[in-house]
């Protein structure tokens, strides 16, 4: 069984910089792997469990953006900087952030030793935009799901580290 936990946000990480700015929405979860995972095993488990290959037909018919596991492999690789609708924002060590095409929705990954094990890292940012009002705001579909949004994080991050531990 993976047991996946809600993490504050880590200091001096990639995701760090967005969670000190007003308005944003940032989480993170994590989760510990037996054995040593390095950061493309671990992105390259995400993309390509059955959960996410499913996510990968529903934007390959809405957003035009057809995506292979063999692209999942050369984005995790650093041998491409693009999947589907994101592009590598930073790569960083043992870290990758990724931005999807209106650069409001990111992603971000993280590999840490521990001894005999490796803890995964997931999280995400929301970068909010200016209402009417000059208000920083993330949207109101992004407020109807953001319980949607955890349990489908979490899950994600379950199915990758069952993945490598299979």
């Amino acid at each position: 069984m993976v047991v996946v936990v809600n993490q504050g946000i880590p200091p001096g990480r990639l995701i760090a910089d967005y969670a000190e700015r007003e308005g944003h929405f940032t989480d993170c979860f994590s989760c510990v792997v037996p054995g040593k995972v390095a950061l493309a095993d671990y992105v390259t488990a995400f993309y390509t469990t059955p959960l996410f290959r499913a996510e990968r037909l529903v934007l390959r018919l809405a957003a035009r953006a057809p995506s292979t596991d063999a692209q999942a492999r050369a984005l995790a690789e650093g041998a491409s900087d693009q999947f589907a609708i994101w592009q590598v924002e930073a790569r960083r060590g043992n870290e990758l952030m990724m931005a999807e095409r209106s650069g409001r929705t990111k992603s971000w990954f993280k590999v840490l030793a521990q001894g005999s094990s490796t803890q995964l890292l997931f999280g995400t940012v929301v970068v909010p935009v200016r209402s009417k009002s000059g208000d920083l705001v993330l949207g109101p579909v992004f407020d109807s799901l953001k319980g949607a949004h955890t349990f489908y994080a979490r899950a994600l991050l379950a199915a990758a580290a069952r993945k490598l531990r299979a």
